[in-house]
């Protein structure tokens, strides 16, 4: 049974787990027991989350293989599967911004000293050609970042971080 969006559905996004899981599965599919592997993980914990996020639409069954006499599915996540959770519930979004401002501050972890990245912070005013311009570079840049994405320690391939959570907000 799928979870609805609403908070249920924000509370499958907003687990930095699951979030590990969406983003590697994004670049391969991969059983829960390999997903563990590569997280450093329990298999029982990551099956868990996996359940979790297949039941609410944002891991496909790819395919199924036979490994010791069992059969084990493997999943894919499709990054435009999370674009109907969304929410008008500022609470519900806090805490999906929340659990991705934890995840920043794991991988900040594993920066590279010396390598070239991009920070940037902004609370600003702008006129709304200008906001919606952003919106939809950013938007762009997860659909470059994803489709891009390959399987963990692919020849040719670097880890990378992405996170960009851009909103409107109240008047003070």
């Amino acid at each position: 049974m799928s979870e609805s969006p609403g908070l249920d559905g924000l509370r499958v996004l907003a687990h930095p787990v699951r979030l590990r899981i969406l983003s590697l599965l994004t670049g391969v599919a991969m059983s829960a027991a390999e997903a563990a592997r590569e997280l450093g993980e329990t298999q029982a914990n990551v099956s868990y989350h996996v359940r979790r996020l297949h039941e609410a639409g944002l891991l496909d069954v790819a395919e199924e293989v036979r490994i010791r006499g069992g059969l084990a599915k493997r999943y894919r996540h499709d990054p435009e599967s999370g674009s109907r959770f969304t929410s008008k519930n500022p609470a519900e979004e806090q805490l999906l911004i929340a659990t991705m401002a934890e995840e920043l501050k794991r991988r900040s972890e594993f920066r590279l000293p010396g390598e070239r990245g991009s920070t940037s912070d902004a609370e600003m005013w702008v006129d709304r050609e200008t906001w919606e311009k952003a919106l939809e570079h950013a938007r762009e840049l997860g659909r470059l970042l994803h489709s891009a994405a390959r399987p963990p320690r692919t020849r040719g391939t670097i880890p990378v971080s992405a996170t960009v959570a851009m909103f409107a907000m109240r008047r003070p």
